[in-house]
């Protein structure tokens, strides 16, 4: 009989790949590495349903209530929820408990499309705020306090403000003024850190890494534990810092969203990750940090290398490079030359997460990837990227929203002229929504979609076949 999903990843696992993409563990040698070869040899037999003294995800008297009491003290929360739906799940939960419906929400443009389901669901009225943009690399930057203090000035009416921090490529907005900016005006603020469960325990052992939402006055904090530390795909937790939102009113919108029938598996490797860093967090973070610096040290040799550096409020555990080749070329040599296996590339600069399980020697095969390539890239003569000839149109400043459909249709881009968006439509780069879910599509913004397509650029919310959602049925 064919399996394909497991024929795939088995033959995956048998070429010892070099992980530089999510999950944080990259591999079962951490738990191996700290004594849980047992759990990996029988965590089949592990998968159960809430039998007597498993306790009960949504009523947490036992196992699960410890697990979850362990997360709130590693992360100085006063409450924590271990999520079993990823992220996604807990920012929808967070946004329906703090946001009344028909109410309106300050969220980052470059939210993720979780945020968007949430206002689906909610009937929330959207109001963006711009991220800058970092120029001299062409992807999305810090969402600014003073942009932030503006929105909440002209919209008291506002309850929440939402936004990513780090976004996807590291970079970290001053979480610690915006949230003194939201609690003067009596607001909420949920950060999205889905990509920055580390941050917290690098806050303790290192110090060059931004703070962590939780140590900088969010009310609510998500965490993808599975994205950088040592937890399953699709864990995750959500973090309550304040009194600001009713915790009963949060666990019944958890409740909402999640499974009931949650994996036990999952909640372990949760249980097992929280344990890894409370007997063994100095010493992980501090070799982390050590192979980081190597990798930053060592990438200074190599001729044609651009990096983002250790730039201020960057999270750069993410490595974001460039050797001047199109990032999808340079993709296809890591993987079919090295067996290393990347996060993303977005137009020529390519980005690799690093994770609590990555050591040095991931490292060293990097470094010595890029080094061969930029050698035979020069001798090649293969520098050089494709330059746009079309401008991405002026993106306003407030756009004229409409209410976000509820129901969608899949429409072919030439004719969907006029009509609502019902998904977002993102280019990359710069990584930025071009069209929300509840904006209008206008002529100059579907000859720009098509005009990165006839490039074989990659365009989020744009099928295969050249469709978009909008509003209908």
């Amino acid at each position: 009989m064919k399996t394909p999903i497991q024929d795939f990843l088995l033959k995956h696992a048998g070429k010892s790949p070099v992980s530089f993409h999510m999950p944080g563990h990259k591999g079962s040698a951490i738990y191996k590495r700290f004594g849980y070869s047992e759990f990996l040899d029988n965590f089949m037999d592990c998968d159960v349903t809430e039998i007597a003294g498993a306790d009960n995800l949504f009523q947490t008297e036992g196992i699960i209530k410890e697990a979850q009491e362990r997360y709130a003290a590693l992360y100085g929360a006063k409450k924590s929820y271990l999520l079993i739906n990823g992220t996604s799940g807990g920012i929808i939960a967070a946004i329906l408990a703090s946001v009344p419906a028909g109410r309106k929400i300050i969220m980052a443009r470059n939210c993720h499309k979780s945020v968007f389901n949430a206002l689906t669901l909610s009937g929330a009225q959207p109001l963006y705020a711009y991220p800058d943009m970092l120029e001299e690399y062409g992807i999305s930057g810090a969402v600014s306090p003073a942009q932030i203090e503006r929105l909440l000035s002209s919209n008291p009416d506002a309850e929440a403000v939402i936004l990513p921090s780090p976004n996807y490529y590291g970079v970290c907005s001053d979480v610690e003024k915006i949230a003194g900016i939201v609690h003067k005006y009596g607001k909420i603020l949920i950060i999205d850190e889905a990509h920055g469960a580390h941050l917290t325990f690098f806050n303790k052992y290192c110090s060059e890494l931004p703070k962590s939402a939780g140590n900088s006055g969010a009310d609510i904090v998500i965490a993808s534990v599975h994205k950088t530390l040592a937890s399953f795909t699709q864990s995750a937790i959500l973090n309550l810092h304040s009194d600001r939102v009713d915790s009963l009113l949060l666990e019944d919108k958890l409740q909402t969203i999640e499974s009931t029938s949650p994996s036990y598996v999952l909640m372990a490797s949760l249980d097992i990750n929280a344990s890894i860093i409370e007997e063994h967090g100095r010493t992980l973070f501090t070799e982390w940090k050590e192979n980081l610096d190597y990798f930053y040290e060592n990438a200074e040799k190599i001729a044609g290398l651009r990096v983002i550096d250790k730039i201020a409020g960057m999270d750069f555990t993410k490595l974001n490079f460039s050797l001047g080749l199109a990032g999808g070329c340079l993709e296809k040599i890591l993987i079919e030359k090295y067996g290393i296996f990347i996060e993303l590339y977005t137009g020529d600069l390519v980005m690799c997460m690093t994770g609590i399980g990555t050591t040095k020697w991931h490292i060293s095969k990097l470094l010595g990837a890029l080094a061969e390539t930029a050698a035979d890239s020069k001798a090649g003569g293969q520098a050089g990227k494709t330059e746009r000839d079309h401008e991405m149109p002026k993106l306003p400043a407030q756009p004229e929203l409409f209410e976000i459909p509820k129901h969608k249709k899949l429409t072919p881009l030439l004719s969907a002229e006029g009509l609502i968006c019902a998904s977002s439509i993102i280019p990359y780069p710069p990584g930025i929504p071009l069209v929300c879910p509840g904006e209008k599509l206008d002529a100059e913004t579907i000859e720009y979609i098509l005009a990165l397509r006839n490039l074989g650029e990659k365009v989020i919310g744009v099928t295969e076949q050249g469709g978009v959602f909008t509003g209908g049925v």
